[in-house]
């Protein structure tokens, strides 16, 4: 799971996937916008059949959190 977001991540944000690790903060290391997050937040909607809630977006800071939140929302 997190390969795949990581990839998703490098991806959106012209990085190298090395570069992301779950502890990246998705904004401050990563140097994610508020437009980047959502355009990711609705691709791994797509992906994963899922609907992530608004209450949830906001908890989202780091790589690992998103995982997290996709492995919840999947049960």
């Amino acid at each position: 799971m997190f390969e795949k977001v990581r990839d998703m991540l490098a991806k959106q944000l012209n990085l190298k996937p090395e570069q992301i690790t779950p502890q990246s903060d998705v904004v401050k290391d990563l140097g994610a916008d508020s437009l980047d997050v959502v355009e990711l937040l609705i691709s791994l909607e797509d992906d994963y059949g899922i609907s992530i809630p608004e209450d949830d977006i906001v908890n989202v800071k780091t790589v690992q959190d998103i995982v997290d939140m996709i492995e919840k929302l999947e049960k």
